[in-house]
């Protein structure tokens, strides 16, 4: 591996190659940031270990993306961060278009079940063992994903009532 990696992530990296390689898929650098791709199926297992053995305690962000491709659609990338040192790297994983469930990360960071509710409302990702996984931004009965790349610019006529936008003049 020839990334420049600071002393921390290098040594996840390394504990990871030792401790979960059968899971690790590639590590690589883009924009001064480090991003470690893992199989999903021991998502919670990998980032406990890297809450507890590398001391990413902070979960800035889970995000979720649409890579409108006909294998592995969707992507969930923790953004989480090692306050000692100031380091911060990007563990991703990627999901069928069929079937769209991760483990939820919140019995690691609590703070966990507001993303996960966003990546569901936004996308459909479902996050296994979830308390409490519902709409966040749109009506429950909504029946649509409003970030997947096939979901229409502007909207689908009907699906969801609008207000006014005409001023009461009474």
């Amino acid at each position: 591996m020839s990334l420049e990696l600071t002393e921390t992530v290098q040594g996840v990296v390394d504990g990871l190659t030792a401790d979960h390689s059968e899971d690790l898929i590639e590590v690589y650098n883009s924009c001064d940031h480090t991003y470690i791709r893992v199989e999903s199926q021991n998502i919670k297992e990998i980032l406990s270990y890297l809450k507890t053995s590398h001391h990413f305690i902070f979960l800035c962000d889970i995000i979720g993306t649409d890579r409108y491709t006909s294998d592995e659609r969707f992507e969930v990338i923790y953004n989480i961060m090692n306050l000692r040192t100031q380091d911060r790297i990007f563990v991703k994983i990627r999901v069928e278009e069929e079937n769209p469930v991760v483990d939820s990360a919140i019995s690691v960071w609590k703070s966990a079940g507001w993303m996960e509710r966003e990546v569901y409302d936004m996308y459909g990702v479902r996050f296994e063992g979830h308390p409490d996984l519902r709409r966040i931004f749109m009506p429950e009965d909504y029946d649509y994903f409003p970030l997947r790349k096939e979901f229409p610019l502007l909207g689908i006529p009907g699906s969801i009532e609008l207000p006014n936008t005409t001023p009461d003049t009474e």
